[in-house]
């Protein structure tokens, strides 16, 4: 579909899951593969939400696990992979589909030393509606381009994926009380400012 709509623009979009092992060998692959066949790249990276079914299935199927074996190196390949769009910022535009500070963080500095404006159109964060809102609004008071993004669907579809997002952003150390205690703070000033 890139291939035969991202010819002038970006359009369409694939999702790399970098909790897996192959992934960001696999964005190197698909970035030449478009320059090959003249095409831009959109991707979203996030870094994934099936670790425990993907690792029970490679058991269950007898194959070696596809997943990083800690989530250092989940990290490490998530943040290479933005390393890699933005050295190639010209054919490829990216979603970066986080709730961790840090590399958010990267990804504004990394646009500073590529001289890539806050709001250039080929560079999206994005974060769950709820989860990380400090990050979404400080983003986008500073002039990058945010979505917060909404699941939809039946609820015991989406119930189950909510449910992973949240056990993901506990397992982040402190991240929930700090969410909790940034919200606590923000309710506090409106009160202040309304009397």
């Amino acid at each position: 579909m890139m291939e035969k709509y991202n010819t002038e623009d970006f359009i369409v979009f694939n999702t790399i899951q970098l909790y897996r092992q192959d992934r960001l060998e696999f964005l190197k692959e698909a970035h030449q593969k478009s320059r090959e066949r003249n095409y831009l790249l959109g991707l979203k990276l996030v870094r994934g939400a099936y670790m425990e079914k993907e690792r029970d299935r490679a058991i269950e199927q007898q194959y070696p696990s596809p997943i990083q074996s800690q989530k250092s190196d989940c990290d490490r390949d998530y943040d290479n992979a933005l390393r890699y769009c933005l050295e190639n910022i010209q054919h490829i535009s990216i979603c970066a589909g986080t709730h961790n500070e840090k590399s958010s963080l990267l990804l504004t500095e990394l646009m500073r030393q590529h001289s890539i404006a806050p709001n250039d159109k080929r560079i999206y964060f994005s974060q769950l509606l709820g989860m990380s809102d400090h990050i979404s609004f400080n983003l986008s008071h500073a002039g990058y381009n945010v979505a917060k993004y909404v699941p939809y669907g039946p609820v015991a579809d989406v119930l189950p994926y909510l449910t992973r997002r949240a056990q993901e952003n506990t397992s982040i150390a402190g991240q929930t009380s700090r969410e909790l205690s940034l919200l606590t703070a923000e309710q506090n000033r409106r009160k202040k400012l309304r009397k």
